[in-house]
Formats: structure tokens, C-alpha cells, sequence
């Protein structure tokens, strides 16, 4: 019986994290397109979709919106030699993820 509820609790927990991690994917690409006014839906945008170049071609121009807004909306700081994090979204959800987690460890 302890085994089942730590599987039930495990399975909440999963679940709970995959509703997270949509809704930031969700809100990253709702920023995406309203912060660059691209004329695209946001839920058109795919997780893995190239974010800089091929993909939505984002310019240099664009990243650092991008930059701008990340920091601004989610509040985590993008250096230089982080720029992979633009990626995609889920990178970019990775990274914020990540720094999230660092924060919450200092």
C-alpha cells in the first residue's frame, strides 16, 4: 500500500511538472509573438522549432528583444555565451528553468 502511494504521489508530481512546463513553453511563445509582433499564432509556433536563422528566422535584431523580454517577463539574466538558449522554445524553457532552479538553491 506505501508503494502505491508513493506511485500516485510520483505520477502527481510528473503531472504537475509536465502543466508547468506547458504553460512556460505557452507563455514563451505567446512573448515571442506578441514582443515581436510576428504575424503568426502563438500556438502555430512548435517547441522544437529553430528559433534564430531557419525556422521563424529571427535576425540578431530579434535576439536581443528577445533578451530584453526574457528578462524582463521571467525575470533571469541571458549572458553572451548563453545565447544557445535562443535555440528554441524549449531551450529557451530549459534555461529558465535552470536559472529558476539556481535562484531558488542560492
Amino acid at each position: 500500500m506505501v508503494e502505491l502511494n508513493k506511485t500516485s504521489a510520483n505520477i502527481e508530481q510528473l503531472q504537475k511538472r509536465v502543466r508547468e512546463r506547458q504553460e512556460l513553453c505557452q507563455q514563451l511563445k505567446s512573448m515571442l509573438v506578441e514582443r515581436l509582433d510576428l504575424p503568426v499564432d502563438a500556438a502555430w509556433i512548435d517547441d522544437d522549432q529553430p528559433l534564430i536563422g531557419r525556422g521563424l528566422e529571427l535576425d540578431s535584431v530579434d535576439a536581443l528583444e528577445l533578451v530584453v523580454g526574457v528578462e524582463a517577463q521571467f525575470e533571469v539574466a541571458i549572458t553572451d555565451e548563453r545565447m544557445d538558449a535562443f535555440g528554441s522554445v524549449n531551450r529557451l524553457a530549459d534555461f529558465i528553468e535552470e536559472q529558476r532552479s539556481q535562484e531558488t538553491k542560492i
